[in-house]
């Protein structure tokens, strides 16, 4: 079966939007635990998951005026001559893509972006749509950086290719480089997800061991302009670790070499990988002299600011604490618990009602020999160490992947408070040991505890937002 789906075989069309994300069980969540620390608490979490919606972004910031296209302020001529195409992949590609059409209209001569398996339902119709797999990549993942690939070297010196690469792209455009097998880059995927390595740090590998990210796709797309509109999935904001394909690579083989060194990770990989990284052939793409423009359409930093909004307009006090905490999931929730515990009991750090906030870094989980993907994620993992320090407090806790997929799960995250741990009990679950097991799926759904926001199409790394009481409960 062709992966490639065109628009126009479905319904929408170019005025076709996708809904802003949003929590779909907000009811159920608010019908335990504590009503009013979660309803704030939810509340807040959902301002800024609708703050990191990329095609808002993009009505915001894109525009056409007469022949010039306009993205965030600077003007790029449209040759008469020229084509425009949209190259992307990722899972906020496809609303970037959407929202494109729309400003575009006739002015778009096509283009290709990728996205999760079954996360299309609404599709552009100018730009075909190709599914992919992730977290771990495909055949399809290697068919669709092909396409793109092909679709970059067809391009003029007039035409400008809009690249829309976000976080979600390393899986869903996959290409192993020569004298490396699909299987060999698939295990290498599996090692680095599950080794509990900084985002930054696993895209370096990857990139390096690929035949299109690190700026080869920029270098396919050369002499036309590139114009990249992309969404933070980094801490730090670093565009080589986000749009790698379409931007100069900072990093090369022996940074890469030196991360799976550091986490004793380099006897681990296949004897193809050590060999290509070792290769003294193996040159960084040279992007010197292409006209490259880079905008940020959402950062961390947009999505917390929203959140303080909405937190001051229920009247709590917004605590902006991180926009790139990246360390294992049941520290930051335990830490992050603690703050907010003694804040409920006893009014320090802060006084109570307020709402902790963050978004933009990542937590992860270190798997062993036993673990496997889909049983859970960090976020949910996050939010049950947060239970086992809110006990008996005046606060609830939610953590939330923006991409609306918690660890390959079909839940975004999860909430936790005061009254989890008596709650479980009640029921049976074992907190401490889904946590040391990294079972938090299974613990998670026997409480009914678990966000569902469905696909988002968007990805800013995680989120959470603490809401302490003032006592009331």
């Amino acid at each position: 079966m062709d992966p490639t789906v065109t628009g126009e075989a479905l319904a929408g069309g170019p005025e076709a939007v996708l809904e802003p994300p949003a929590i779909r069980n907000r009811a159920a969540l608010l019908g335990q635990g504590l009503a009013g620390p979660r309803e704030l608490a939810l509340r807040v979490a959902e301002a800024g998951l609708a703050a990191c919606d990329p095609g808002l972004a993009v009505e915001r910031m894109v525009a056409v005026e007469g022949d010039e296209l306009i993205v965030d302020g600077r003007r790029h001529r449209l040759d008469p001559d020229g084509k425009v195409i949209v190259l992307g992949s990722g899972k906020a590609s496809l609303k970037i893509a959407l929202a494109l059409e729309r400003i575009l209209g006739e002015r778009l001569h096509g283009g290709t972006v990728v996205v999760r398996h079954g996360s299309a339902a609404t599709r552009p119709v100018r730009i075909e749509v190709i599914e992919a797999a992730h977290p771990i990549p495909d055949e399809r993942s290697v068919t669709a950086a092909l396409v793109l690939l092909e679709q970059a070297g067809a391009v003029g010196e007039r035409d400008i290719v809009i690249a829309c690469f976000t976080g979600g792209s390393s899986a869903l455009t996959s290409l192993p480089p020569v004298g490396v097998s699909l299987e060999d880059k698939r295990d290498l995927h599996r090692l680095l997800l599950g080794a509990g390595l900084p985002i930054s740090e696993v895209n370096t590998v990857r990139k390096q061991v690929s035949g299109f990210k690190g700026g080869r796709l920029a270098l396919a797309v050369a002499p036309a302009r590139l114009i990249n509109l992309t969404v933070s999935d980094v801490a730090g904001d670093a565009l080589d670790a986000i749009t790698d394909p379409s931007v100069a690579n900072d990093s090369t083989p022996a940074d890469a070499t030196a991360i799976l060194r550091s986490y004793d990770l380099w006897g681990g990989v296949a004897a193809s990988v050590r060999a290509h990284l070792e290769d003294p052939r193996l040159a960084v793409p040279d992007l010197t002299g292409l006209e490259i423009h880079s905008t940020l359409l959402v950062t961390g930093e947009t999505a917390c600011e929203a959140m303080a909004a909405e937190a001051r307009a229920a009247g709590a006090t917004p605590v902006i604490l991180s926009t790139g905490l990246e360390e294992e999931a049941v520290p930051v929730g335990r830490i992050l618990a603690r703050l907010a515990f003694e804040s409920a009991e006893l009014g320090r750090p802060f006084a109570g009602p307020a709402v902790l906030i963050g978004c933009g870094g990542e937590s992860t989980v270190r798997l062993g020999a036993d673990d496997e993907f889909g049983r859970g994620g960090p976020n949910q993992e996050a939010a049950l160490a947060a239970a086992s320090v809110l006990d008996g407090s005046d606060v609830a806790a939610v953590f939330i992947d923006t991409d609306g997929s918690d660890g390959g799960t079909d839940l975004a995250g999860a909430i936790s408070d005061g009254a989890t741990l008596r709650r479980a009990a009640a029921a049976g679950i074992d907190v401490r040991d889904a946590i040391a097991r990294h079972r938090s799926g299974s613990a998670i759904a026997a409480l009914g505890d678990g966000i569902d926001t469905g696909p988002t199409h968007t990805n800013v790394n995680d989120l959470f937002a603490l809401a302490v009481g003032d006592g009331q409960g």
